[in-house]
C-alpha cells in the first residue's frame, strides 16, 4: 500500500513538472506562430518616414529567421531536458559526486557546476550561430571570436565568485537551520538583490564594456541642466562602448543612491539628435521617479520569499526524488528538483511582472513627456531606435503579454499622443 501510495505521487509530481514544460513550450510555439501570422506587409502610417519598402521587409525576415530558429532551440531544449528527466541522469550525476566522498555543501556545489557546464556546452553551438551567423547575416554583429570567448570567461568567473558565494549560503542554511532555513535564505537572496544594482555599476558592467565620461559639449550640458530641473542626483554620464558587440543601440542607467550613472551606447548617440537623446533620457530617470527600480526589488524580494517557503515545504521529499529516480536524498538536488516542479508558479509569476513592467514603460514615457513638455522627440527616438533594431512593429497580443517587458511600440507612440 505504501508503495503505491509512493508510485501514485510520484506520477503526480512527474506529471506536474511534464505537463508544465510542455505547457510551457507549446505557448511559446503558439506565440510565435501568432507572430508570423500577425505579419504584414503593409507598413504602418506612423513608419512611412522611417522604413523603406525594402527594410520594412528586411525587419519581418529578421523577424522570420530568429523565429524559426527558436522553434529549433526550444523543439531541442525540451528534448533534452526530457531525456534527462527520464533516462534519470541527475541520479547517475549525484552517485558520481557521491564517490568522491566530499561533504553535502561541496557536493552540492560540484552537482551545480556540472549541470551548468554541460548546459553551457550543449547551448554555446546554438549562441555561435545566432551571433556569427543570423546577427552577422542583418548586420548587428560586431562581436569578434576573442570578444566572444573573453565575455565566456568573465561570465564563467562571476558565476563563479558571486553564484557560488549565494548557491554556499543557500545549502549551507537548509543543511544547518531546520525549519528557519528558509527565512536565513530569504534574506540572503534579498540582500543580494539589493546590492547586484550597485555592483553591477562599479564592477560587473566595467568588466564587459569601457565607460568613457561623455566629453565636455552641448549634450552633457543639457543633460545637466536637465537633471538638475527635475531633481535628479547624477554621478556619471558615460558612453558605453556598445558598438564593441553590435550595432544595436540603448540607453539604462543603473546604481542606487547618490551613485547613478546613465550609460548611453555609442550606437545610440550616432544615431539620434540632442533632443532625442534629452527624452530618452528623460525617459530612464522616470523610472527612477516613479521608483520603477525599488519596485522590482520588492517583487523580486517577495518572488524569492515565496519560492524559498514553498521550497522548505519540498525540501528532502522522498516522493518528489522517487519521481526523478533519485536513490538519496539530499539539499542540493531538492533545489535543483524543486525548480522544476515550481516552474508553474514562476510561469505565472513572470506575466505578472511583465505587465507590471509593461505599466512601468507607460509611466515612464508619461514622465519624460510631461519633463520635456513635448511629445515628438521620444516618439522621434523610439521610431529611430527600433528601425536601428529591426523591430517587430505588429507583435501578436498573445506574444506581448506571454513574453513581452515593454510595450510595442505603436502602443507606446499611441500613449504619447492621445492618453496623455
Amino acid at each position: 500500500s505504501q508503495f503505491n501510495d509512493a508510485q501514485n505521487s510520484m506520477n503526480i509530481y512527474l506529471g506536474i513538472i511534464l505537463a508544465a514544460l510542455l505547457v510551457d513550450y507549446f505557448l511559446h510555439a503558439l506565440s510565435r506562430f501568432l507572430d508570423l501570422k500577425n505579419l504584414s506587409t503593409n507598413l504602418p502610417d506612423e513608419f512611412i518616414d522611417h522604413y523603406s519598402s525594402e527594410e520594412y521587409t528586411r525587419s519581418q525576415e529578421y523577424l522570420r529567421e530568429n523565429t524559426r530558429f527558436s522553434y529549433f532551440t526550444s523543439s531541442f531544449d525540451l528534448m533534452v531536458i526530457l531525456l534527462v528527466i527520464l533516462l534519470g541522469i541527475f541520479n547517475i550525476l549525484d552517485l558520481w559526486i557521491r564517490d568522491f566522498g566530499f561533504t553535502p555543501l561541496i557536493s552540492g556545489l560540484i552537482f551545480f557546476g556540472v549541470l551548468f557546464l554541460i548546459q553551457d556546452i550543449i547551448s554555446t553551438p546554438f549562441s555561435l550561430y545566432r551571433t556569427f551567423v543570423i546577427e552577422e547575416k542583418f548586420g548587428f554583429n560586431k562581436t569578434t571570436p576573442k570578444t566572444y570567448i573573453l565575455d565566456k570567461l568573465k561570465g564563467y568567473i562571476l558565476l563563479l565568485i558571486l553564484g557560488g558565494l549565494v548557491l554556499s549560503l543557500i545549502l549551507y542554511f537548509f543543511e544547518s537551520f531546520g525549519d528557519m532555513a528558509w527565512l536565513y535564505a530569504w534574506m540572503v537572496m534579498s540582500a543580494f538583490l539589493v546590492l547586484v544594482q550597485p555592483l553591477f555599476t562599479l564592477v560587473i558592467a566595467p568588466m564587459f564594456n569601457t565607460f568613457t565620461p561623455l566629453e565636455d559639449g552641448e549634450l552633457k550640458d543639457k543633460i545637466n541642466q536637465f537633471a538638475r530641473q527635475v531633481n535628479f542626483p547624477i554621478s556619471r554620464i558615460d558612453v558605453m562602448d556598445g558598438s564593441r558587440r553590435s550595432s544595436k543601440a540603448n540607453a539604462y542607467f543603473s546604481g542606487i543612491g547618490k551613485n547613478k550613472r546613465i550609460a548611453l551606447f555609442d550606437t545610440l548617440i550616432e544615431k539620434h539628435s540632442i533632443e532625442e537623446l534629452l527624452s530618452i533620457i528623460a525617459h530612464e530617470v522616470g523610472h527612477y521617479k516613479h521608483r520603477h527600480n525599488i519596485k522590482g526589488i520588492i517583487l523580486g524580494v517577495i518572488q524569492s520569499g515565496l519560492m524559498f517557503f514553498i521550497l522548505s515545504i519540498f525540501l528532502n521529499n522522498p516522493k518528489l526524488f522517487a519521481a526523478f529516480n533519485m536513490q538519496n536524498l539530499s539539499v542540493y538536488a531538492s533545489l535543483l528538483l524543486f525548480s522544476l516542479l515550481y516552474s508553474p508558479v514562476d510561469l505565472i509569476m513572470s506575466f505578472i511582472s511583465n505587465n507590471i513592467s509593461r505599466k512601468h514603460e507607460f509611466e515612464a514615457d508619461a514622465f519624460a513627456k510631461k519633463s520635456i513638455g513635448t511629445e515628438e522627440n521620444l516618439i522621434e527616438g523610439l521610431k529611430k531606435l527600433t528601425v536601428t533594431n529591426l523591430g517587430n512593429l505588429s507583435p501578436h497580443f498573445f506574444t506581448v503579454w506571454l513574453n513581452y517587458s515593454h510595450p510595442p511600440v505603436l502602443d507606446r507612440i499611441h500613449a504619447l499622443q492621445n492618453k496623455y
